[in-house]
């Protein structure tokens, strides 16, 4: 590894951002450069990531010319360029083709994402697979709450209701503005869909039925599948808390790492039928009324809880260098059994508001046993940025307040 050369180019500046950066400082020592639209303290004062802020860099030409101008200023290095956000990764995808040759992209092609990025494609497709998803409805744009009545749509109230592209969804901002809403009548669901395509969203809107059960019914498995689309690792998360705040609602905050062969070989051989590559995240519930695991949605990028990965022991940078760069033949698919702690909000806030004693008492054991990690306690950072440690004190006790503002 002496003569390895590379530099990872991150495109955002969050957490899904520090947690890149910092299993790419963990594996290879190297500092990554971020481009951003504006400050974010997931990122400030770092030792491990530059951030570079340019406001429009969510503009195709921007980022073309930003990435191709930093690359061609070091054609002896290997640029990792990696997205870490739905947008940023869509538009790499769109880009990959047009980079420098030094720049490594580890995405599908725009053909794939159009079938997958979408959440009505998307269930069509486990549909096609057979892979259990919640009974959904589909509307195309506003109906009235005559429209929205409980035969019309299959299953029960109270009822999900959520946009099929959040890539679109998030660039028609409004007041009140959600991740996902939760309808108890027609009438609530009507004035959600009115309040969405009133703000300009111009996509399919999806209307679903609630899979019971709280927070720790929720799991989410990463994969990586190589260039030659052959899954080589999966990380199965059992979520036992997510954050509650309206926009924040639904990013996980505490996950033990778990495994599930049947669920895992599924959705591995499903990924490598389409001919997928690089990262996927996919977001899952238990359904208690039918024992099935129930897909919501495929995220075309490593979560924004990645380090529960890497804090496994699967480091996400390695898979990227070692296929991408070294061109490694990275072996049999690892389907991970290791049991592994991860939280991004104090442990006192995890044991307060998890609502399964089981997952809080195995929390508990793993962290006295050390099998725990945080992303942003990373110890390299922290001692030699003393604005680094301040921020991240304050961040994570914010938290205790948000809970209390938003318990459930």
């Amino acid at each position: 590894m002496a003569n390895l050369n590379i530099q990872p180019v991150l495109i955002g500046a969050d957490m899904n951002c520090y947690s890149l950066a910092r299993a790419f400082h963990e594996a290879y020592g190297v500092t990554s450069q971020a481009f951003g639209r504006w400050p974010m303290g997931d990122t400030k004062w770092s030792a491990i990531v530059r951030c570079t802020y340019i406001p429009d860099v969510d503009d195709p030409g921007v980022l073309l010319r930003t990435v191709t101008d930093y690359a061609n200023a070091r054609p002896d290095t290997t640029c990792i360029v990696m997205g870490c956000t739905d947008d940023y990764a869509s538009l790499l995808m769109d880009l990959q083709d047009k980079l420098p040759a030094n720049c490594v992209a580890p995405y599908i092609a725009p053909a794939l994402r159009d079938k997958l990025v979408n959440k009505a494609d998307f269930y069509a497709l486990c549909e096609q697979y057979a892979i259990p998803y919640p009974k959904t409805f589909v509307a195309e744009g506003p109906l009235a709450a005559e429209a929205l009545g409980e035969k019309t749509l299959g299953f029960a109230y109270p009822i999900i209701v959520k946009p099929s592209s959040s890539i679109l969804y998030w660039k028609h901002p409004f007041p009140g503005m959600k991740k996902v809403y939760t309808a108890d009548s027609p009438a609530r669901a009507a004035a959600v869909l009115a309040e969405i395509y009133g703000a300009g969203y111009p996509d399919k809107v999806i209307l679903q039925d609630m899979v019971p059960g709280a927070d720790c019914q929720m799991h989410v498995l990463t994969a990586y599948a190589d260039r030659h689309s052959q899954v080589k690792m999966m990380c199965l998360g059992h979520v036992g808390l997510e954050e509650h705040t309206p926009k924040a609602r639904g990013n996980h905050a505490a996950i033990l790492t778990e495994y599930n062969g049947p669920l895992m070989e599924k959705l591995k051989a499903f990924l490598e039928d389409i001919g997928y590559t690089g990262f996927a995240n996919f977001d899952i519930k238990f359904d208690c009324r039918d024992g099935s695991y129930r897909v919501f949605e495929i995220n075309l990028r490593q979560g924004r809880s990645n380090y529960y990965v890497t804090g496994a022991g699967y480091n996400i940078a390695r898979y990227v260098v070692e296929d991408r760069v070294l061109g490694k033949d990275l072996g049999p698919c690892v389907l991970n059994r290791a049991e592994h702690f991860w939280h991004s909000v104090p442990k006192a806030v995890v044991y307060r508001y998890v609502q399964d004693p089981a997952f809080v008492e195995k929390a508990r054991a793993l962290a006295a046993g050390g099998k725990e990690s945080t992303t942003f306690g990373y110890r390299y950072d922290l001692v030699r940025r003393p604005l680094r440690l301040a921020y991240v004190l304050v961040h994570l006790q914010r938290y205790f307040k948000k809970y209390r503002t938003y318990p459930q």
